[in-house]
């Protein structure tokens, strides 16, 4: 007997992105062999433990050929062993790294397992400042890591909106983190990889981590530079965003790969091995084998040269949206972008928080989500800022001129919200208007249908 609630839900769910634009950075469209694997068999299938790691350099066919020294606690895994493999390889050669643990459920989950990989409780951590848009689980107090561990916090340059390198320097210094942590939710330039590992230095046992959740299809498309490269130890992501894969998380690492069965000494060159031991059985069960095969495809996808098009693009695009909403007189923290992403301060734009253009950009089709900008006076949850990108919108093949359209649509809507904000006019006074909008965000919708979804 079919769940009709639950699917009438669904559809109602393909006609909202279908009929809709999605500009929130952290959300995109998985394809269609991606969603297929996620609904697989897979799902039925338990496989605690890992694959093994002999032979996982070369090509996928390569890896195929020799057989699994797997350190699996159930039967009946001869398929399962050759997927985590095969995503595990598809992974290391995208991202120049020694190992990849392909098995955390979320990027949440990835981080949580990297700081019980390498620190004890008490230890100190050095990442961004959530109000600054760093992330959740880089020490915000109401996170369970932040109870176990000492977060101290570095912010950005209100006027560059770029990371205060010199502020880094001096907490690192004065509290000799065993991480350094660079990663945010709402950053819009390119970090100086560089320059961090120079801080981390002199630092006894400090670990280099980036949380790159938000740009790690970027990294994989030649879009942006790759933190492995600059002397990180490990990167941290999630698997869709940018990367357009199945919601989930990735963990990858330079060092010494060695069989998670044994405990190896504490040190930076064993953090691959540490961190296998710390997914599973530190802070994790069995992984999703569906959610793996679904990371596998998506590697797969990301290792095309279509792809590298992709990240290109997305970068375009999000340079000419910025310089559209600029030209129409909204405030972007940093005054412009870098990356995918675009911070705008709607008070100082217009009076106005993020909360009510959010609201109005949703009557019209167009999904973003308001955020806070650095040093915001207004509550979390009206907050001063907006943020939005164009991963989405470019898997659907949008460019130039809908960038620019995008823009114009903005500025009438924040128009109409100082309207209605100011009690000079009603909403119902712009029903029409906003009709109006509605319906040409629909038809460039249909223009540009998302990849492998019928409606």
């Amino acid at each position: 007997m079919k769940d009709n609630k639950i699917f009438e839900l669904i559809d109602a769910e393909k006609q909202r992105q279908s009929e809709g634009l999605e500009l929130i950075p952290s959300e995109n469209y998985a394809s269609a062999e991606v969603r297929e694997a996620m609904g697989s068999v897979f799902t039925n299938k338990y496989s605690e433990g890992y694959p093994g790691f002999n032979s996982l350099d070369g090509s996928d066919d390569e890896v195929l050929s020799i057989e699994p020294d797997n350190y699996r606690y159930y039967g009946g895994q001869q398929n399962t062993d050759k997927i985590e493999r095969l995503a595990i390889a598809r992974a290391r050669r995208l991202f120049h790294a020694d190992h990849a643990n392909v098995q955390p459920h979320s990027g949440a989950q990835a981080n949580n397992a990297v700081y019980n990989a390498w620190l004890e409780p008490g230890d100190t951590v050095l990442g961004m400042n959530l109000g600054h848009g760093g992330h959740l689980t880089h020490g915000a107090p109401v996170t369970q890591s932040a109870k176990i561990y000492n977060f101290v916090s570095y912010g950005v340059n209100p006027e560059t909106g770029d990371i205060d390198y010199d502020e880094m320097a001096r907490l690192a210094a004065e509290h000799q983190p065993k991480i350094i942590l660079v990663g945010y939710s709402a950053f819009s330039k390119i970090p100086d990889f560089d320059r961090v590992a120079e801080i981390a230095k002199d630092i006894p046992d400090c670990l280099l981590m980036a949380d790159m959740a938000h740009v790690a299809g970027l990294i994989a498309g030649g879009a942006h530079p790759n933190p492995l490269d600059h002397g990180f130890h490990v990167m941290t992501t999630t698997t869709h965003k940018t990367l357009r894969g199945p919601r989930g998380g990735l963990i990858l690492s330079r060092g010494k790969v060695s069989s998670p069965l044994k405990k190896p000494e504490h040190t930076l060159e064993n953090i691959p091995t540490l961190i296998d031991r710390s997914v599973f059985p530190g802070t994790q069960g069995g992984p999703l084998m569906h959610i793996v095969a679904a990371k596998a495809v998506a590697l797969y996808e990301a290792e095309q040269v279509s792809f590298q098009n992709y990240a290109r693009e997305v970068v375009s695009n999000a340079k000419v949206l910025a310089d559209a909403l600029m030209a129409h007189g909204f405030k972007l923290v940093g005054g412009g972008t870098k990356n995918h992403l675009i911070l705008v301060d709607m008070m100082a734009s217009f009076g106005i928080d993020g909360k009510i253009m959010e609201t109005m950009m949703d009557k019209v089709g167009l999904t973003l989500n308001a955020n806070a900008i650095p040093n915001d006076t207004l509550p979390p949850f009206r907050p001063s800022g907006i943020r939005l990108g164009t991963a989405a919108i470019t898997t659907r093949g949008m460019s130039r001129n809908e960038m620019i359209k995008i823009g114009s649509w903005m500025r009438r809507i924040a128009e109409i919200c100082v309207e209605i904000n100011s009690g000079r006019q009603p909403e119902n006074a712009f029903t029409n208007e906003l009709t109006a909008i509605r319906e040409e965000v629909r038809q460039i919708a249909e223009i540009f249908p998302i990849p492998g979804i019928q409606y």
